[in-house]
């Protein structure tokens, strides 16, 4: 694709690169990665599948939770923020409508990328049944065992003094690896999950090992629609933004070579404010995502949103918005002036202010957002109940 856009700059074929380049970034942006859960009934998967995309049980579009089965279709669950990113909710295995013997043909299994394999207490020969069938179709499956954090809890209250949390989660682990292998499996990985406290415990393992194991192109869309439980997941969004500024920057050196006064310059902002809408959103900086997080952090969003610095972040971003900050970035301004007024020298002033525009879009991206992870990672802290102040 690289080659097919610097191919249509070489040849003055403006529109052309524009095309490309915005067909590329649609492409990544509409990856699809479908998730499936399924379980056994009581285990806690609606918790899982409503916390794995960071709304709350209860909240609109959650995963319905109840003490009993209250899954009795395949449910497709859409990420609030990454709608191609789906969560699909699977009645339990073993329910009467879904016999263990007839599952795999009910719901249809061949459409989902990997599968997540839940239980509260041990696995069963119902769990090991439906991962044979999925290792016959070649696809990954992932055993979690959820509610780990009230487990603890029981453990703590039945021993007291006694407890070593430690070693309890060394042996809850090895008695599902022992269940699992004992029903025919071979080597099993057990993660151990509270879907109350996902930053604790095995999510953050989870996290690494789809990321390492799902096909490279999905890994974007993973990272995307995964809560934030570290900084380093900030840290790894921002990565995938950075690599895709220069192709944004190309898009404004192309509207550059147009020799109609301030079209540049309007399609500049135009550019800058869907871009930004992005890496805000994406970085939990928008006011819905700040208060979801001031909910399931227990942490006020009014001291959520005063550790962040960036005038961009928790507003009503505009162009006017965008402009102001613009010009409060040192150099920017007089860029922006040479561009227009490079673009009618005869001869050399198109590709002179082609080089102005890449320059003046690529370095206000990266500016904005070095700053709005810097904003994230603060955000992050302060959940935490970190004081941020020093």
């Amino acid at each position: 694709m690289e080659e097919e856009i610097k191919e249509a700059l070489q040849n003055n074929e403006q529109n052309l690169a524009v095309e490309k380049i915005n067909a590329f970034l649609e492409e990544l942006n509409n990856i699809s990665l479908n998730i499936t859960v399924t379980r056994e009934c009581g285990s806690g998967k609606s918790t899982f599948v409503n916390a794995f995309r960071g709304i709350k049980n209860g909240d609109e579009g959650a995963a319905p939770t109840g003490c009993v089965e209250t899954t009795t279709e395949v449910t497709a669950y859409h990420h609030p923020n990454y709608p191609n990113v789906i969560l699909w909710d699977l009645p339990g295995v073993g329910t009467p409508r879904f016999r263990a013997d007839k599952y795999l043909d009910n719901v249809g299994l061949d459409k989902f990328d990997f599968f997540i394999i839940i239980s509260a207490t041990r696995f069963t020969e119902n769990n090991v049944k439906l991962a044979r069938e999925i290792q016959k179709m070649k696809k990954k499956f992932y055993f979690v065992r959820c509610k780990i954090d009230s487990d603890l809890y029981n453990e703590e209250q039945d021993f007291k003094t006694k407890f070593d949390r430690e070693k309890t989660l060394m042996e809850i682990r090895q008695n599902c690896i022992q269940n699992l292998k004992a029903e025919g499996l071979t080597s099993p990985e057990v993660f151990l999950v509270s879907s109350f406290k996902l930053g604790k415990f095995d999510f953050p393992l989870l996290q690494k090992t789809l990321e390492r194991q799902i096909p490279r192109h999905k890994r974007d869309a993973l990272l995307f629609a995964m809560p934030t439980i570290n900084s380093e997941i900030i840290t790894k969004k921002k990565e995938v933004f950075q690599s895709s500024i220069k192709y944004h920057a190309l898009v404004s050196a192309a509207i550059a070579a147009v020799p109609v006064p301030d079209l540049s310059f309007a399609v500049d902002l135009t550019l800058l404010l869907r871009v930004l809408k992005e890496y805000i959103l994406e970085l939990g900086l928008d006011k819905s995502s700040l208060e979801r997080l001031a909910a399931s952090s227990d942490v006020p969003y009014d001291d959520l949103r005063s550790v962040i610095k960036s005038p961009l972040a928790a507003e009503k971003i505009t162009c006017e918005l965008i402009l102001k900050a613009l010009t409060a970035l040192a150099g920017t301004a007089v860029l922006m002036a040479a561009e227009e007024g490079s673009r009618f020298i005869p001869i050399f002033g198109i590709p002179v202010a082609m080089g102005l525009s890449f320059t003046t879009t690529y370095r206000a991206l990266n500016h904005f957002l070095d700053v709005l992870a810097e904003d994230a990672q603060r955000v992050f802290i302060k959940a935490l109940g970190v004081d941020t102040s020093v």
